[in-house]
């Protein structure tokens, strides 16, 4: 058989995963014989591709997934997408633009015709790119947040809520993104650090004193909202407007008289010490102006163009009134000075425009009572957070959470199951038939009809299906005891980003326990952000993003999934750099190379093994590696999970054992040191697998001939076995004496051909004699022999824990040079000794630190002391 010479990736992947699919690896059903372990994924839009984020956070989940299939578990993934509706439906309206065709002109009915057209066609690109990064997800399992099913949850959820009274409908002030027409929640909103104008203007003191000022200063960086204006707040204390107490002033350029309001929450040493007050346009003075009892003037239209209420500018886009009422200020006299900040502007999550504050009927969900379990089951580590540290940033905002603004002036959506009466009363129910029947009830009119109700016009925040998500995905709502839900829920793990903590994540929670009574997930891994070399969050407007599939097409989907992993530690931002991915590739060529050359070997029955030391240190040393691999798994930590292996395979297993077992060129090799090597590269793959499925499949399966069932996919992940220390550390110390040989090589120019003669002074011969063979192969040595004494008259010394080796050189030996390169060594041993008798002196340090730490630290004392001591003794002989 012709084994190809490179890898390549292109003819592996695509046959593999479709043999997975077709054999039914991924599919899950409960089974009362195995232990469950279930993921969601974190519904990825149906607007959206496949981008770096999505590749780390779907990595991470199939790797834990394929694991737990291997362990023996009952491993189901749930796929899924978010209808997303501000960004499906900007997409939509977007679409209908280039065919012609405005929003305004359609009926909902209509409308929505058209969107579950565009979803159709591009809902699932995201889920068919995953498959080619190998994501193991159930597909027969697949859901979206608007499903029949899914959204009778939602809206079931709704009313439920409703009538417990943790669900209201009210004026408040919202977040408002005027392009996409809708309120967001406080978490649909993002922070963005820009230069801002500060404009300092006029406004005129009405009947004021001769004696007084007749201008009053006000500072304001929203010159446009001041035809809202309804006071001027000063604080009762400052001096500098005691002639102000119950004066009114004008608005600039308006002339409309507004009255002077007395408040301490007015700032004395802050900007002029003058607060214009615009209720409707802003947070705090919409909370001052109740206080004082003003009134509201709401200058804005949904689009964020000026209404007849401004009667300036009326029509004009706030951004164009802004730079207009500038200049007329300018013309007027009425705009003393413009001085630029730094400031801090928010903008909306998914369209980018920049957020209006402004009060707006609207639907709200009171969190308080539902957040106190969701914070006491994180807080007592019932659900722990993968790191630690976004504990506290977690509670922070459970203890200060405020009521969630769910209703979105959107179409696309599960709308709002409210039912408006004539007389503008409404109902709350799951259809239309059970609020009619409520209807008659609550009014006492029993003529009411369907078409004498009107449903409201918004829908429900995106986020209002998706945190039902780990429930409503085993039909939790629609069959709150089928099979499904009592097998795989509560689910096991979540894999999400940071930023989606709060309004994800904690929500998820809080559904948890209100509506089954218990946690969604038991573990939450966070993610870190994939950022660009200059730390920029990767993003396509950026343009400093690559097209995750262009790499799985360039490097291989085990090449970029080892590549991403390399570097993306829990929690903590992954600085991506192209040369990650490459040493993701260049990791599949290494595991191919040693496939080939285990192969490639010609068999000889009749031979004795010769390698049972090498294949006793490389089975302990697999042993030990795997209690490391386990124990970072436990901790989530995935990144070093797969360097722990990366070093097992790289160096441990193609560096130094394939080294040791290998025959001369052209020779055959024993018959029990292949079928070992096989057994112990078989365990190699298993442990690789969940983090590069594709090539340890296709190894798996070139190694030796299997049957139908026998997939890498599915054998048997490696249990924890005793491994032997003495064998290990005896091991590391030759290879340490084999790494020495071979620096003295080129240093001295040496050919690797070359065979060279040892004489070792040593502690302990026996510590040698089974890795003698080892030992004269790797660093290619003719003779080697065990010595009392230095050896003389030209020799090349070096030094391995407390034992001396000596290179003859025939007389060519540069003196001199060695000397000093002794000098520098004794020198350095020195501080070394001298650090760790620090250490030890130090009463805190040896009274608190593990035995084990002792023991080591004592260990190197003792080493540093026998080194300095054959230094000075081969200085001498110098």
């Amino acid at each position: 058989m012709s084994i190809s010479t490179k890898y390549n990736p292109r003819e592996v992947e695509q046959k593999w995963y479709d043999s997975w699919m077709q054999r039914g690896f991924f599919r899950s059903e409960p089974n009362p014989n195995k232990e469950p372990y279930s993921i969601v994924i974190p519904p990825p839009n149906v607007t959206g591709v496949l981008h770096m984020g999505h590749m780390l956070n779907n990595t991470i989940q199939d790797v834990l997934i394929r694991r737990a299939r291997m362990q023996g578990k009952e491993a189901c993934w749930v796929p899924g997408t978010d209808h997303a509706s501000i960004a499906t439906e900007a997409k939509v309206v977007a679409m209908l633009k280039e065919r012609g065709i405005s929003k305004k002109d359609l009926t909902r009915e209509e409308f929505l015709a058209y969107a579950w057209e565009w979803k159709e066609k591009y809902g699932g690109i995201i889920l068919d790119q995953l498959k080619k990064l190998g994501a193991s997800c159930d597909w027969d399992r697949t859901r979206f947040t608007m499903e029949d099913d899914m959204s009778a949850a939602v809206i079931e959820v709704f009313v439920d809520l409703y009538r417990k009274g943790l669900i209201y409908r009210g004026v408040r002030m919202v977040n408002w993104d005027p392009q996409g027409g809708t309120a967001l929640s406080d978490e649909e909103v993002l922070p963005k650090e820009t230069m801002a104008k500060m404009y300092h203007l006029q406004y005129e003191v009405v009947d004021g004193a001769a004696s007084e000022p007749t201008y009053i200063t006000v500072a304001t960086s929203r010159p446009e909202t001041i035809m809202a204006d309804v006071a001027v707040a000063v604080n009762p204390n400052d001096s500098r407007y005691t002639y102000l107490h119950g004066k009114s002033v004008r608005i600039p350029l308006l002339g409309r008289e507004i009255p002077v309001i007395l408040d301490e929450y007015v700032s004395i040493d802050f900007g002029t010490g003058a607060l214009k007050v615009t209720p409707a346009h802003d947070l705090n003075d919409y909370e001052l102006g109740q206080k004082h009892r003003l009134p509201t003037i709401d200058i804005l239209n949904n689009d964020g163009t000026l209404n007849e209420h401004a009667r300036l500018y009326v029509g004009q886009d706030r951004f164009a009134a802004r730079r207009n009422i500038v200049k007329d200020l300018q013309e007027a006299d009425l705009l003393v000075k413009v001085e630029e900040y730094q400031s801090v502007l928010q903008t909306s999550e998914r369209t980018g425009a920049v957020i209006e504050p402004r009060l707006s009927m609207q639907w709200f969900c009171k969190m308080d009572a539902m957040a106190a379990p969701a914070l006491e089951a994180v807080l007592n580590d019932d659900i722990r957070l993968y790191p630690p540290k976004f504990k506290n940033m977690y509670r922070a905002w459970m203890e200060n959470i405020r009521d969630w603004c769910i209703s979105r002036q959107l179409w696309w959506g599960q709308r709002i199951p409210a039912f408006y009466l004539p007389d503008g009363a409404f109902v709350v129910a799951t259809t239309a038939e059970e609020a009619l029947e409520l209807a008659r009830s609550e009014s006492g009119n029993d003529q009411l009809q369907l078409a004498d109700l009107r449903q409201d016009e918004d829908v429900l925040d995106t986020w209002f299906s998706s945190w039902l998500w780990p429930i409503s995905v085993f039909d939790g709502f629609k069959d709150p005891d089928n099979k499904d839900i009592l097998y795989y829920y509560p689910t096991n793990d979540l894999v999400t980003a940071p930023e989606i903590l709060f309004f994800w994540v904690a929500r998820m929670i809080m559904a948890g326990y209100e509506f089954r009574k218990e946690m969604p997930f038991k573990n939450v891994y966070l993610t870190g952000i994939v950022r660009d070399a200059q730390g920029r969050k990767m993003s396509k407007s950026l343009g400093n993003s690559p097209d995750p599939l262009d790499l799985i097409e360039q490097f291989g989907a085990d090449g970029v999934r080892a590549g991403m992993l390399f570097s993306s530690p829990a929690g903590n931002d992954l600085l991506y750099d192209e040369k990650l991915v490459e040493q993701g590739r260049n990791f599949t060529n290494k595991i191919w190379n040693a496939f080939r050359l285990i192969k490639g070997w010609e068999i000889d029955e009749r031979l004795p093994c010769p390698n049972e030391t090498a294949i006793s240190w490389f089975e302990s040393r697999f042993n030990e590696a795997f209690v490391q691999i386990e124990d970072h798994f436990s901790k989530f930590r995935i990144s070093d999970a797969l360097l722990a292996i990366y070093k097992l395979v790289w160096d441990d297993f193609c560096s130094n054992y394939l080294e040791m077992i290998k025959p001369a060129y052209q020779q055959p090799i024993d018959k029990r040191t292949v079928e070992e090597t096989v057994r112990l590269l078989e365990d190699v793959l298993k442990v690789l697998h969940p983090f590069m499925p594709f090539i340890t499949e296709e190894i798996w399966h070139e190694l030796k001939k299997r049957s139908q069932k026998e997939y890498l996919i599915v054998a048997a992940w490696p249990k924890k076995d005793k491994f032997d220390k003495d064998i290990i550390q005896k091991m590391e110390h030759v290879l340490q004496v084999v790494g020495a040989v071979r620096n003295i090589r080129n240093s001295k120019n040496i050919p690797n051909n070359k065979p060279l003669d040892l004489y070792m002074k040593v502690a302990s011969q026996e510590n040698y004699m089974a890795f003698l063979p080892i030992l004269r192969k790797l660093a290619n040595l003719h003779e080697v022999q065990f010595v009392e004494e230095n050896l003389e008259g030209g020799a090349i010394s070096f030094i391995v824990g407390s034992d001396e080796f000596f290179i003859p050189m025939e007389g060519s030996i540069d003196v001199a040079a060695e000397r000093e390169r002794l000098t520098k060594e004794l020198e350095y041993t020195r501080g070394f000794l001298a650090s760790v008798d620090k250490k030890l002196s130090n009463e805190r340090f040896v009274n608190g630190a593990p035995e084990a730490v002792i023991t080591a630290e004592r260990k190197k004392k003792a080493d540093a002391e026998a080194r300095i001591s054959a230094i000075e003794q081969t200085l001498a002989a110098l």
